[in-house]
């Protein structure tokens, strides 16, 4: 059962020679399974309640998967796949203990810096010198985080362990839940059948906790334990009272046990009751059949989009108008008897060209391309541009209007596609046109707003209005004088869903800071606004010149950062960064990592993540600082995976899949 649900993957990690499994050396093992699937947690939501899969091991101890025409053993209807088991930290989430048991002692690495830290969790059913969890150290930890933290996932979690020791085990837990608690001294106090009995507890609450770090209540996920012998972890009087701590701490979670004849007398009766409602497998699904699309149909394709896409709003118009059926779709789908395919990709990234050629190869003349990825002068016929959006494409608008009131910008940052596709700042629409159907939300998409001559009549219409504004394009502070700066105030400036009010602006250059900061204060801004600076980096700015700006941001009340990427657009300049990185590399980045905002930090991690594959290019090894401030908080369970890739730049030859 062990091998089972272990993934081959981890199989070649254990510490034991699986050869010995088989026979004798020339037969192997071949082991056929089925696994009863726990819904979005054992893989995916589509996933059937039972699966069928195998494994064949040689007398060398090498794994292989099975796949359908080996399996011989299975139900012909039972679904045959691989399972998903290797590729996830709570996937097939499984616990296996041997009957004696050995811990850390202070070497214990709560870090996950092993890419087959999973086998952990089930190797001393298969090595008797294999170690568990710290307890001392893991006390001492949950500590920190429940009581002294107050984060609530280990503070019940701490609270569950000492009620349940307390009672069942008899150990006097009254100072683990105060501010100060000596846990290595409490440790050693206890009766060595105490610490018997707690150490596998301890680290099955461990393992629980980090499998499942997004639930509030780890230990109420369900799981599969194998224990043998569990009745040599405490003695024969505490045996019922060690299942039915078990059994009360862990309700979710299946049991599978090996027993002597005289602990099967003192096995509970009420635990022995309880058994797991294994769903019937159903027949293999039979595909839905796509409704057919007439042929008339207009078929428009949103190819990678972040808000809704105004000029298929418009051409959505324009065909309905005409009475013909119009259709949306994202991303890329492909439909036969199809007449006419407008599809716009806003983005020359990879993934969009990739998405664009292989339309292009379907749909071949039926498919009409626009949009910024794909040519940055064209634009849409002045019948079908000056037309009125069409909302009802994009249902989840709801209350939201979106456009321009002016297009184009005065500066030709070599950069951006502004200057070429746009021009020069030119009004286009007016609040009047936008706001037709009487709505009071704006996501206004103006390229530079500020930079036009009536910006200041533009703003004091819609603080009159008491309009709420997203400002989706930023707000450019070259721009912003004391009149501007004080209209602004009077807007309620709001994020995308306008939940809250948020300033957008730019930063993407260390260059005239002190500028910056004196249009900042003439907003004056507080530590309670939100403003938020969109940095982009990647493109011509050094380490020192990004910590720079990051310094600069984090001093400035209120304000927090958004990283994005540069990404060329078509025939724009490549990224320079032959200068990045300097003989101070190691001194920036360590003042980066302790650069914090108050929110947003999951943004900076995509910068963390991109500095350091850079790092590892230029100096062949890993910053240490840098990879603990990544895996801080987040996927935690990868962080071995990241190491033993160095960054994700060296492959594994054999394509091994960690969790």
């Amino acid at each position: 059962m062990a091998i089972a649900c272990a993934g081959a993957s981890f199989l070649r990690k254990l510490p034991y020679a699986l050869g010995r499994l088989c026979r004798s050396p020339d037969v192997p093992l071949q082991l056929e399974f089925i696994l009863s699937t726990h819904h979005l947690i054992d893989g995916r939501s589509k996933a059937p309640p039972l699966l069928g899969s195998g494994i064949r091991i040689d007398g060398k101890g090498q794994v292989k998967r099975l796949i359908e025409k080996d399996c011989h053993l299975l139900p012909i209807a039972l679904s045959i796949r691989k399972p998903v088991m290797g590729t996830g930290n709570s996937c097939c989430f499984l616990l296996a203990y041997g009957a004696k048991l050995k811990h850390h002692d202070q070497t214990d690495d709560f870090n996950f810096t092993d890419p087959f830290f999973r086998v952990t969790r089930f190797h001393s059913l298969f090595n008797k010198e294999a170690l568990v969890t710290d307890p001392v150290a893991f006390l001492t930890r949950l500590h920190y985080k429940g009581v002294l933290k107050s984060r609530f996932p280990a503070k019940w979690t701490m609270k569950c362990l000492s009620e349940s020791f307390r009672k069942y085990i008899g150990i006097e837990t009254g100072c683990w839940m105060k501010k100060k608690c000596d846990f290595r001294k409490e440790w050693l106090q206890l009766r060595s059948w105490q610490r018997r009995a707690a150490l596998p507890i301890l680290d099955v609450v461990r393992h629980m906790i980090d499998a499942f770090p997004r639930s509030a209540t780890p230990l109420n996920m369900p799981g599969l334990m194998l224990l043998n012998r569990p009745d040599c972890f405490c003695t024969k009087k505490g045996f019922s009272d060690w299942i039915k701590l078990m059994d009360l701490l862990l309700p979710a979670m299946q049991f599978v046990v090996t027993l002597s004849d005289d602990a099967i007398l003192e096995f509970p009766d009420n635990a022995q009751k309880k058994r797991l409602t294994i769903p019937v497998a159903d027949r293999k699904p039979v595909e839905k059949r796509r409704t057919r699309i007439p042929r008339d149909t207009i078929l428009l394709l949103d190819v990678d989009s972040r808000l809704p896409n105004l000029a298929l709003m418009k051409l959505s118009r324009y065909f309905k108008e005409q009475g013909r059926r119009v259709i949306l779709s994202r991303k890329e789908i492909y439909r036969k008897r199809i007449e006419k395919v407008y599809a716009s990709c806003v983005f020359y990234s990879p993934a969009s060209q990739k998405r664009i050629s292989k339309l292009r190869d379907y749909y071949g003349k039926a498919l009409i391309l626009g949009g910024s990825g794909v040519d940055i002068r064209a634009r849409l016929p002045r019948e079908i541009e000056e037309l009125p959006a069409d909302y009802t494409l994009y249902p989840e608008l709801k209350d939201r209007a979106i456009g321009f009131i002016t297009r184009g910008c005065p500066f030709d940052c070599p950069f951006c596609i502004v200057p070429i596709k746009e021009g020069k700042t030119h009004q286009v629409s007016d609040l009047d046109t936008l706001l037709a159907d009487g709505l009071r939300k704006l996501i206004l998409l103006d390229d530079n707003i500020l930079s036009h001559p009536d910006a200041g009549n533009f703003l004091e219409e819609m603080a009159q209005r008491n309009l709420q504004v997203n400002f989706t394009q930023t707000l450019d502070f070259r721009m912003l004088d004391k009149e501007k700066a004080q209209i602004l105030r009077r807007i309620y400036c709001s994020n995308l869903k306008f939940t809250r009010r948020v300033y957008h602006f730019s930063l993407n250059d260390a260059r005239n800071l002190d500028h910056v900061r004196r249009k900042y204060q003439i907003l004056g801004f507080t530590p309670r606004d939100n403003v938020e600076f969109i940095c982009m980096y990647g493109y011509n700015t050094s380490l020192a010149e990004d910590v720079e700006r990051f310094r600069f941001l984090r001093s400035l009340p209120g304000a927090y950062v958004f990283v994005q990427e540069y990404q060329p657009i078509p025939d724009g300049p490549p990224a320079d960064l032959t200068h990045f990185f300097d003989d101070d590399a190691d001194e920036h980045i360590n003042e980066l990592i302790g650069i914090v905002f108050r929110q947003n930090m999951k943004s900076m991690e995509k910068y963390y993540r991109w500095l350091s594959k850079r790092y590892v290019q230029a100096f062949g090894k890993l910053h240490d600082g840098l990879i603990d401030t990544i895996f801080r908080y987040n996927d935690r369970d990868s962080k071995g995976r990241y190491i033993a890739t160095m960054a994700g730049t060296k492959k594994k030859r054999n394509r091994t899949r960690y969790s």
